[in-house]
Parts: structure tokens; C-alpha cells; sequence
């Protein structure tokens, strides 16, 4: 089964991305914030990442760049998903590593099609 990790501390969007994501036949592992996100990276392998960009302890966007930069978690793809949704926030995310870039409020059918392009 295809495993993802959604990085998001609004429970509602939380319970909204995993409700997603399992119709589209994805273990979901759950984070609220960057340092138990890494924590669950480094315990097990993820085909996608979820991540959002506001988080109590540090940015999505640094949680990114870190990601990108292991060989370990080099090529899981990351769907960036955030309310930050300017024309320079996206450019930031994909500078960063991301390999999609989705705004809130979640538009399921999108999320489906991106996770169709960004997952192998």
C-alpha cells in the first residue's frame, strides 16, 4: 500500500487531507508539527508528502529544503498545500523543492489529479 505523510497542525484540515488521501488508497501517517515530521521520516519510507507551510515550530518551507536535501528522502515527492497562495509563495515552494504547490481550502479533485502527476 502507498503510504503518505500529511504535515498540517489544523485538526480539520488534517482529518480533511487523510479522508483524501485514503479514498485514494493511501496509508496515512499523521504530523502536527516539523520535528515530529522528521522523526516519522526517518523511521519509515513515504511515496508522498503533504506538507503545509505555517507550523508551530518552523516553516514547511525549511521542512522542504531539508527533505530535498537528504539522499534518503531526495525523491518523495512534496506537495506544498498552504493558505500562503501568491504568485511569490508558490515560486518560493517549488524553490524549495517542492514538486507541487496547492492552495487552501483543499480542492479534492485537484489533489487527486496532482498526486497522480507527482507520484510514481
Amino acid at each position: 500500500m502507498k503510504k503518505a505523510l500529511v504535515v498540517e497542525d489544523s485538526q480539520t484540515d488534517l482529518q480533511i487531507l487523510s479522508s483524501c488521501l485514503g479514498q485514494e488508497g493511501y496509508d496515512v501517517v499523521k504530523a502536527t508539527n516539523h520535528q515530529e515530521a522528521l522523526s516519522l521520516v526517518k523511521q519509515q519510507p513515504f511515496n508522498v508528502i503533504v506538507l503545509d507551510i505555517v507550523l508551530p515550530d518552523r516553516s514547511g518551507f525549511e521542512l522542504c529544503r531539508e527533505l530535498k536535501a537528504e539522499e534518503e528522502t531526495r525523491q518523495v515527492p512534496i506537495v506544498i498545500y498552504s493558505t500562503k497562495n501568491s504568485d511569490l509563495d508558490k515560486f518560493w515552494g517549488m524553490k524549495q523543492g517542492a514538486d507541487a504547490y496547492l492552495a487552501k481550502p483543499i480542492d479534492t479533485d485537484e489533489l487527486t489529479r496532482t498526486l497522480q502527476q507527482v507520484v510514481k
